[in-house]
């Protein structure tokens, strides 16, 4: 990544130089900075359009800071994916989900996301070619609508522009955090080719990818048109020895075996089934499953019933059955074409198709009894096999739980997640100039069509046929007061085996059919010159448009019933129609000083609720002398609300929360802390839409200055500061309990009196539900949420770019480039009266690192040019919150051979010295390291071969 040069910048240089500008690690330094005179003025027809802006300019650098990165640092620095790229970008500072996120395999199979400035995926406004794209059609965590980044073609990317800070009065909606736009290639440059193949120092995880493009020129008609097929292998976390065990747990010296057969009673504690049981099962598990012991989960009857080992049957290297990189195929297709009507009108069509197969692996599927109620203690009465003296409490309630084996589903195969997905982008339109009042005009008009749809599946365990397959027929007995059901289940069936053949009646896949959409048709009309003033020309720009966007998820109907053991998924359908106009102006004060000021006007309309904002820019240059420039620039930014958030049917996930209701029963005089160390349970908390939804809003700040003394260096310093309001977040689950605990007491936690006909009262009491018979009765049952506008989140800090450019005589050109983020503050309050939380505060529980840079330096000759690129992250918060984890560092080299003007050869070797996920002594989850941000694949051999034929040279 690098910025445009900006010596180039202030010097006022044409689009022709800062083309090739690209070129400077190719020995074309001086040539490059010579093409323009410092002093010379600026042609009209060399100017071009920044991101950020729509009025064209003759300089790159404008009021806001924007990082450019082209096809070459692409290449130079190791980027095999677009994700990859953008882990890369130091404002690019939030975490994000990856193959190994749990959460991410069973809501967003596959995606991968932009988190500018940590606020949030959805609050990043993600473009191609200048233009939105649809969103992911399945929620981002099960609530927000995000974009996936993961199907745009790196090897058709001519460059990527990353704006950062509030600019909704230029693009409107979402462009809160900043604004990436992937612009693909445009220009027909003869054919190229490029193959390339990767592979891991350690095995696993190969990888190819051919890219092809080529274009023509006939007459009016000129095209583009490329293609690029990936296949990524996968890599499974056995396959690398810092995650393949639990014993790779750095807690601990006596690692935990997954447990795959295990029986226990209602106290928690084990029942023992014998060290033969588990040898008749030591097949299972390729080989690995043993007589595995619990510290403090088993009980001595004969010794006061002291806490002993707990045993069960498992294996220590089960915990590895999931993928480090997924299986995926992909294809892409992309057309520019145009077709010129006369020297100043012509017709452009812009077309993208992709196609996406993943399979990916997270982990083999449990199986508990689930009762017909929803109840998942995975508890029954199961007298005839179960004495009372081997139950902690002599109640001979009996639970089972299995996690199933690779021996019994048949394979890993059988077991795969899959998502085929198709997206399309397509935008025809018209484009030129015209005369109007005595000036020349630039105008656009086009209507965009974006689309996602994907086929999903998830492969689930169907509970009446598991609960009949392993307990059989409930028992009707008159005389159990247990107040769960009987069944006469002999535990030689938890403990024996499933064949693939009886595995296949007890699971199915749930198919999902999600898509998303949207319809933009836009105008905009700009002009350099819309009238002078003594210092220059007013530069002015409008825009206008109105559109629709919409999503449906398409669930599987029994997914969103009791049907499948552990998920009762909700559904999701809805659009929202959108129109904006909007208006720009770059004013020359005087020579030295430019103004620019933006505003805008959104409208919405969705279900059957409407609401309009108003954003607005202002910006300001100064440029007091030629090698210096002030910038400073002010903006507001708004995100209307997630459709999802809107339009989500009901739906059920796994919660927990302190039960103060029953705590403040039990004990005398408790505080809240007490309640959570003492009465902290786990329930079913229940979520669906919220039709009043508002705009998030935000405002931020950006200030800096450009120092470029001479042509071989300059230097940026950039202030940033983003705010935001009204953010959507669900209830707050711990409020609502206290609530409830006050309402039902009448008191609250200090002895006030509380009125319980109030609204606060009658809204907690509907929306806590207790069981209300059963050994459960007066236990939390669920809790009902919704989604409101109630956060607030402040960031602010520093972005600093260095670049230098230099000859070294006959040893070629030296390049060197370096980015640096440092973030002073970053805090959210999540809930009015709640206290405002530090980010980077261990014991708030965010793991973002404060600060994240970057450094290349390039070699060029000639035919040969060699790139280190550097990457850092700093300290993060770890697993345990209580401490902070190391900086890490890693690093890529690359070289490119030309061995004519038409041939090159390129080699890659990314993570070049081979270093692990930094270490995290608390880590006690699998992986066992943060994978958000890292990943345990290792040192990456990559070999390219490019072919061009016509155009230019290489």
């Amino acid at each position: 990544m690098r910025r445009i040069s900006i010596a180039i910048a202030l010097a006022g240089t044409s689009l022709l130089a800062t083309a090739a500008a690209a070129q400077d690690a190719q020995g074309e330094v001086d040539e490059t900075l010579e093409l323009r005179d410092d002093d010379a003025p600026a042609q009209e027809d060399n100017v071009i359009v920044v991101l950020g802006s729509r009025i064209p300019r003759s300089e790159m650098e404008g009021p806001a800071p924007v990082t450019v990165i082209d096809a070459e640092d692409i290449l130079r620095q190791g980027y095999q994916d677009v994700p990859d790229l953008m882990r890369s970008v130091t404002q690019n500072s939030g975490e994000t989900q990856s193959t190994q996120s749990y959460g991410a395999n069973t809501f967003t199979p596959g995606a991968k996301q932009v988190d500018l400035r940590g606020l949030g995926p959805n609050h990043t406004l993600v473009l191609v070619n200048g233009r939105r794209i649809a969103d992911f059609p399945m929620p981002y965590g099960g609530n927000s609508n995000v974009a996936d980044i993961s199907n745009i073609p790196i090897g058709l990317i001519e460059r990527v522009e990353i704006l950062s800070g509030a600019a909704s009065a230029i693009y409107g909606s979402d462009a809160i955090s900043g604004v990436v736009n992937f612009q693909l290639k445009q220009e027909p440059d003869g054919t190229r080719i490029d193959a390339q193949f990767g592979l891991t120092e350690d095995g696993g995880g190969e990888s190819f990818r051919i890219t092809g493009s080529t274009g023509f020129r006939s007459g009016p008609f000129h095209a583009l048109i490329g293609a690029q097929y990936s296949a990524q292998r996968p890599l499974w976390g056995y396959e690398r020895a810092i995650q393949d065990s639990t014993a790779d747990n750095p807690t601990t010296d006596d690692p935990l075996a997954y447990r795959n057969f295990l029986r226990y009673d209602s106290g928690g504690y084990y029942i023992d089934p014998g060290a033969q049981t588990c040898a008749d099962l030591g097949f299972t598990n390729q080989g690995t499953t043993y007589y595995a012991p619990r510290d403090g989960y088993g009980f001595d009857v004969d010794n006061g019933y002291a806490a002993t080992d707990g045993y069960f049957c498992g294996s220590n290297e089960a915990i590895a059955y999931g993928q480090i990189l997924s299986d995926r195929d992909q294809v892409s297709l992309y057309t520019s074409a145009g077709y010129e009507l006369n020297g100043r009108t012509n017709l452009f069509l812009d077309a993208q198709f992709g196609y996406s197969d993943l399979e990916l692996f997270n982990g083999f599927k449990t199986w508990f009894y689930v009762a017909p109620d929803g109840n998942e203690e995975g508890l029954f009465y199961n007298p005839q096999y179960l004495a009372p003296i081997d139950t902690y409490w002599l109640d001979q309630l009996d639970g089972w739980y299995r996690t199933f084996t690779p021996e019994e589903i048949g394979g890993f195969e059988n077991g795969m997640i899959q998502n085929e997905s198709y997206t399309v982008n397509i935008t025809p339109g018209i484009r030129g100039q015209m005369d109007l009042a005595g000036r020349e005009w630039d105008y656009e008009v086009y209507f965009n069509h974006a689309e996602y749809r994907s086929r999903m599946a998830w492969p689930e365990i169907v509970i009446d046929k598991a609960n009949d397959f392993f307990l059989g027929q409930p028992v009707d007995d008159p005389g159990n007061t247990t107040g769960y059901p009987r069944f006469d289940a002999d535990p030689t069936r938890l403990f024996t085996a499933l064949t693939p053949a009886e595995y296949a009646t007890i699971q199915e896949y749930t198919v999902y059919k999600p898509k998303s959409w949207v319809d933009n048709f836009q105008a905009n009309i700009s002009t350099t010159s819309l009238f002078e003033l003594p210092a220059g020309p007013v530069g002015f720009a409008a825009v206008a448009e109105i559109g629709k966007a919409g999503y449906e998820i398409n669930p599987d109907p029994k997914a969103l019933t009791q049907y499948y053991v552990g998920i009762q998924d909700s559904d999701g359908e809805g659009d929202r129609e959108h129109w904006g106009v909007g208006a720009e102006l770059r004013v020359p004060v005087f020579e030295f000083l430019s103004m620019t000021g933006a505003g805008r006007y959104d409208g919405y309309n969705y279900a059957g609720n409407s609401f309009g904002e108003f954003t607005y820019n202002l910006g300001a240059e100064l440029r007091p002398t030629r090698t210096i420039l002030v910038r400073g620039a002010i903006g507001t930014g708004f995100r209307a609300p997630d459709l999802h958030y809107v339009y989500r049917g009901p739906g059920t996930v796994n919660g927990g929360g302190a039960d103060y209701y029953n705590c403040r029963l039990e004990q005398a005089d408790p505080t809240l802390a007490d309640c959570v160390n003492t009465r902290y349970e786990g329930f079913i908390q229940r979520r669906s839409g919220n039709r009043d939804l508002l705009p998030e809003t935000a405002q931020s700040v950006t200030a800096g200055l450009v120092w470029a003394p001479g042509r071989i260096f300059d230097v940026s310093v950039d202030y940033f500061r983003i705010r935001m309001e009204n953010q959507v977040l669900n209830l707050d689950t711990n409020s609502l309990l206290i609530d409830e605990a006050n309402c039902r007491l009448g008191t609250d936690i200090n002895g006030g009196q509380i009125d319980t006909s109030s609204p606060t009262c009658v809204d907690a009491l509907d929306r806590v539900q207790r069981y209300q018979s059963g050994a459960s009765a007066g236990e939390l049952e669920s809790v009902s949420v919704v989604p409101i506008n109630v956060a607030r989140e402040r960031v602010e800090g520093i972005d600093v770019a260095l670049n230098s450019r230099f000859g070294i005589g006959r040893a070629g050109d030296i390049a060197l480039g370096a980015s640096y983020t440092y973030v002073f503050d970053h805090k959210i309050q999540q809930y009015p009266g709640d206290p405002t939380l530090d980010k980077y505060v261990p014991l708030n529980g965010y793991e973002i690192p404060r600060d994240k840079g970057k450094a290349y330096v390039t070699w060029s000759m000639p035919r040969f040019s060699t790139t280190l690129t550097g990457i850092r992250i700093g300290e993060m918060t770890n697993w345990n919150w209580d401490g902070k984890i190391d900086e890490s560092y890693w690093f890529n080299l690359s070289a490119q051979y030309d061995p004519t003007d038409r041939l090159r050869v390129s080699g890659t070797i990314n993570n070049l010295f081979d270093r692990n996920p930094v270490k995290d002594p608390t880590h006690a989850s699998y992986p066992y390291y943060n994978s958000s941000w890292f990943d345990a694949v290792g040192r990456r051999f990559y070999l390219q071969l490019t072919y061009k034929v016509g155009g230019d040279a290489l």
